[in-house]
């Protein structure tokens, strides 16, 4: 396989994986955030403090990030060294 292609196919992975997740911990974090959300464990019950929501909001926001930078080191061409025949000038 050529690079593009192992480039395509971890960019199409880390959306999967990271991307698709990292939106919905998004939503969920602007939830608690706003005060939205809430739980159920047992018995026992309540609202998510909307300082909890902040932290998860952000993990949400960096595993966004991570397919945007695979996808941007792995399929961005890299710039083509100038290629001539003619010898360098002396020097001086």
């Amino acid at each position: 396989m050529d690079k593009k292609t192992v480039g395509l196919i971890a960019t199409i992975g880390t959306v999967l994986f990271c991307g698709c997740p990292g939106i919905f911990l998004c939503l969920f974090g602007a939830a608690s955030a706003l005060g939205g959300g809430t739980f159920e464990l047992g018995e026992q019950g309540g609202n998510i403090p909307p300082a909890a929501g902040i932290p998860i909001l952000c993990l949400g926001l960096l595993l966004m990030v991570v397919p945007v930078a695979v996808g941007f080191f792995t399929l961005r061409r890299k710039p083509q060294p100038l290629a001539s025949d003619e010898p360098l000038p002396p020097p001086g």
